[in-house]
């Protein structure tokens, strides 16, 4: 009887542990004026509503996504209507695809013997990933090892895969989820690194890069983050997007771990705010996820190109971020990023948009590849994958596999083109 009461116990703390998000619906707002923006940034202001900017209002050309609360839906309806700012209802349950997620989760759970068992058409936590960088490892001995480039604050392993043919190559870096609730991107990462081990001396352009290049891959730049959005012991948050990091003499917790480069830092595009989404931290290159690549990238001294893969808008970006003045390698970088969309485009029909960050997307300070290319690294891109807006952070486990496939196309485009035209 009394294993009965404790079961029931545990079964009731694991489900009521977990944030509910239960009637929380995602709104794209369009807004019509520099007006109606400046009113929705007031809007953004207003703690005690705790939205959720998936896509921050910047400018009308762009449109706006929030995840609004329950007990908030009321009076954003009412502001919106007030000002007359259009609005549809993006995500009408935001706990319908959580739950839907997790059922798949649970589904394909399994302990893979190798990785040729793993699911990669499946979403894995952080424990199940760093067991499959192991088995990598073990597996192909001869072209993969792991590097540890540091700690998180929580001291986790920051786990880098290496895929190396020789000693004192140039290299090329790929990380994905430094934004934690990002998850296809991790999920990419995964099977990045299983066609790399799989195509090498079988595609002979990834097998000459391979052979004069070395790619590095960190597939969970935020393990801290991406461990809370799975977490089931205590409290989980999988709409969690920074670090973990305790912010003295504030409740809220955490750094956007891409607003805390030493490019711009400080600047526009980034919060002072420890409450914000994109607090940027408080110096560039506090948080130790940051630090360790910044430490790696200094001390390894000749990458070639820099790629950091976000999502969700369907986009494919180069620096600046911060600055409206234009990369010196403008007309390479826009005449590569063009080939890289076709690219892409040429397997699903999955249509991208290109060109700086500034210009594309938002004025965004403390970024990643702006530090990157101002180390001297040119070929610095971030890529936005799947989807445009339906799904946002929570898109389905179905598309994980195609996302990848279509990703490896345009990740091949920017490493041929490294290659053949080194500096």
């Amino acid at each position: 009887m009394m294993k009965g009461i404790l079961f029931l116990t545990t079964l009731f703390v694991a489900n009521f542990a977990k944030k509910t998000f239960e009637r929380n619906q995602v709104l794209r707002i369009t807004a019509k004026d520099e007006a109606q923006i400046s009113l929705l940034k007031e809007l953004s202001e207003q703690e005690h509503l705790e939205l959720d900017f998936w896509r921050e209002p910047i400018h009308e050309s762009l449109p706006v996504d929030v995840h609004v609360p329950f007990h908030s839906l009321q009076d954003v309806r009412a502001f919106l209507g007030n000002n007359q700012i259009q609005y549809d209802v993006m995500i009408m349950d935001v706990q319908d695809l959580l739950d839907d997620e997790e059922r798949e989760m649970v589904k394909n759970c399994s302990s893979p013997k190798s990785t040729d068992d793993f699911v990669y058409s499946a979403y894995h936590n952080l424990n199940e990933i760093d067991s499959f960088i192991d088995m990598l490892v073990a597996e192909n001995g001869n072209l993969v090892s792991k590097i540890v480039i540091g700690r998180s604050y929580e001291k986790r392993s920051l786990n880098v895969l290496k895929f190396s043919t020789g000693a004192n190559r140039p290299g090329i870096w790929i990380d994905t989820g430094i934004h934690s609730r990002e998850w296809v991107t991790q999920a990419s990462g995964t099977w990045f690194a299983k066609k790399i081990v799989k195509d090498y001396k079988r595609d002979p352009v990834l097998t000459d890069i391979l052979n004069n290049y070395d790619i590095f891959l960190e597939i969970v730049t935020n393990p801290d983050g991406f461990a809370y959005t799975h977490n089931r012991v205590s409290l989980k948050d999988r709409m969690w997007r920074k670090t973990r990091k305790l912010n003295p003499g504030s409740r809220c917790v955490g750094v956007d771990p891409n607003r805390n480069w030493d490019a711009g830092f400080g600047g526009a595009g980034s919060s002072g705010k420890p409450c914000s989404q994109t607090y940027r931290g408080p110096r560039a290159n506090s948080e130790r996820e940051v630090k360790a690549i910044v430490d790696f990238v200094k001390s390894h001294g000749k990458l070639k190109a820099f790629v950091s893969i976000h999502s969700y808008s369907q986009m494919l970006l180069y620096p600046y971020g911060y600055t409206h003045t234009p990369a010196k390698d403008n007309d390479e970088l826009n005449e590569l990023a063009e080939k890289t969309v076709s690219a892409l485009q040429s397997l699903y029909n999955t249509q991208y948009r290109f060109g700086s960050i500034i210009t594309t997307i938002y004025q965004a300070s403390g970024g990643t590849i702006d530090w990157t290319y101002n180390q001297g690294i040119k070929y610095s891109y971030t890529f936005e994958l799947r989807d445009t807006g339906r799904y946002g952070f929570l898109l389905p486990a179905n598309q994980i596999v195609p996302t990848a496939e279509e990703t490896w196309l345009a990740l091949m485009t920017i490493m041929k083109h490294t290659r053949k035209n080194p500096y």
